[in-house]
């Protein structure tokens, strides 16, 4: 049933407004407009209605919809006549079904008189006297100070360009009203998530994020500002979101994501979107949401390009495992921080992962199913991949086990000045890169100058009685090698906590 048409033929008030019958619906307002005999003082014998339809039908179809949604309407409907119509004759009808009479006398005003005031209609009078005269339906409009369309001081929030789109409608309004989505980490790609999500009016929004808001985030995640900096970036986005849109409800939860977390916090939504820096965090995010049953978009950002994966294990699809069995260790492949990130390449991929979150709340075509989007900017190139369920996991996901259990950092951190290091018989091992340690000397001597690369492929290099200290910039890179030596086998490996920036008590760019 369209929103708003067009009829040639006569139109049945009692005929339309069954069409609108809901049980759920206490009240009920229509309006008829008729054909008069009189028009500006001159008698009127009949009139021909012409438009412009395909404007007028998707304006009117939009019209209705912003009613509907303002007002808080079941259902609504508006039919114009076009053609000749004599004295008498009904030229339009429109009918509003709401819970209360109040909204569904509000919603059918309210289309009348936008429909009178925005759609190209026409009527050519004809005159007792013979004569004739064209008339633009918008002088028939009552005035008024403002109408719906035009912004207002106290204007809310309004979907109607959305609902306007036939996939969505007020009904798929309703449903995203109902939606909850959770989204990991308010990053480069949580940010333009979220902001997408609650523009489009989910629900409700569960930001999960344990970081506080730096100065180095603000070029890539407009929730922040510089009065934001050292705020919890949960509560910071929060703040930002409700009252970017009053509608909806969002919950913060400053809390890093663990195995003893995660499934309540997967369970809180209808949606679970990953936007994590980590390889811990993807891997732990798709886990919980397969056995939840949960769908989750994954994205991932690198330099100049992206990817996006829809985990779908509840229907059948693939998930993050059937392309990596076992998870990576972070550390080992360099994040935003390390690698580097222009702006607007986790805005571009947050935006796909919140047009697929919004595919799978309204249940609309087109749906990345056991694919693989790959995204390059500088080529501007744009692929998908096939990634078909493993063959093992015909019924369920066979790949998914207990969380692996690393070692704590605390085990394998430590916190002394180099020099105090070596003094006690750690034997130092830069694993920074050459370039790096050209341009940053580790000033001192008797260490060791070996890449982390070159290190995880031949650790037998490393005496097992001796007791080895890791360093790089920031700590990340040193941590995740020990861990991966620990995990070899080697025992007795330890990480420079904070790297040598922390050491030196300042702050410089590079990789972690």
């Amino acid at each position: 049933m369209p929103a708003f048409e067009f009829s040639k033929a006569q139109l049945d008030p009692a005929a339309l407004a069954r069409s609108l019958a809901d049980p759920a619906a206490g009240g009920f307002a229509s309006f008829e407009g008729w054909v008069r005999n009189h028009d500006a003082g001159q008698p009127v014998t009949g009139l021909d209605y012409e438009a412009f339809e395909e404007l007028a039908v998707a304006e009117g179809d939009r019209i209705v919809a912003a009613a509907m949604q303002r007002h808080g309407v079941r259902a609504a409907r508006c039919v114009h006549r076009v053609g000749a119509l004599g004295i008498g004759e009904l030229a339009v009808w429109v009918g509003a079904a709401a819970a209360h009479r109040a909204e569904a006398f509000a919603a059918c005003r309210e289309i009348i008189d936008e429909i009178k005031h925005r759609l190209p209609i026409w009527k050519k009078e004809h005159y007792q006297s013979g004569d004739s005269g064209w008339v633009n339906c918008e002088r028939c409009a009552e005035a008024g100070p403002a109408h719906a369309d035009e912004p207002a001081g106290d204007a809310r929030f309004d979907y109607a360009r959305q609902m306007a789109l036939p996939e969505i409608g007020a009904a798929g309004q309703r449903r995203l009203t109902a939606a909850s989505v959770v989204v990991i980490g308010a990053g480069g790609l949580g940010c333009a998530v979220l902001a997408a999500l609650a523009g489009a009016g989910v629900g409700t929004l569960h930001v999960v994020d344990d970081d506080r808001v730096e100065a180095s985030n603000l070029p890539r995640q407009p929730l922040y500002t510089t009065a934001d900096l050292g705020r919890p970036k949960a509560e910071a986005a929060a703040q930002r979101l409700a009252a970017y849109n009053p509608r909806i409800t969002v919950h913060a939860h400053a809390v890093r994501l663990s195995a003893a977390n995660a499934a309540a916090l997967v369970m809180a939504g209808d949606v679970i979107v990953d936007c994590s820096d980590n390889f811990a965090a993807k891997f732990l995010i798709n886990d919980t949401a397969v056995l939840a049953g949960r769908p989750a978009v994954l994205a991932s950002v690198h330099q100049y390009e992206g990817q996006v994966q829809v985990v779908r294990a509840e229907s059948g699809g693939s998930c993050l495992r059937c392309l990596w069995p076992e998870a990576t260790r972070d550390g080992l492949v360099g994040n935003c921080v390390a690698a580097g990130v222009l702006g607007p390449v986790p805005a571009l991929l947050g935006q796909l992962q919140a047009i697929e979150a919004l595919k799978i709340l309204l249940d609309l075509p087109g749906q990345l199913r056991d694919e693989l989007l790959l995204v390059d900017l500088l080529g501007v190139e744009l692929r998908r991949l096939r990634v078909p369920r493993a063959s093992e996991c015909a019924g369920r996901c066979t790949r998914i086990g207990p969380a692996a259990a690393e070692t704590p950092a605390a085990e394998l951190e430590i916190t002394l000045p180099l020099a105090a290091a070596a003094a006690q018989g750690y034997r130092i091992i830069d694993i920074r890169e050459p370039d790096e340690c050209h341009s940053e000397p580790l000033g001192l001597t008797g260490h060791m100058a070996m890449p982390m690369a070159t290190l995880l492929a031949g650790p037998a290099a490393l005496d097992p009685d001796a007791r080895y200290l890791l360093v790089c910039t920031r700590g990340a890179r040193s941590l995740a090698t020990a861990r991966e030596l620990r995990a070899g086998g080697c025992r007795n490996v330890w990480s420079l906590r904070g790297g040598l920036l922390h050491a030196a008590g300042g702050t410089q760019p590079g990789r972690s």
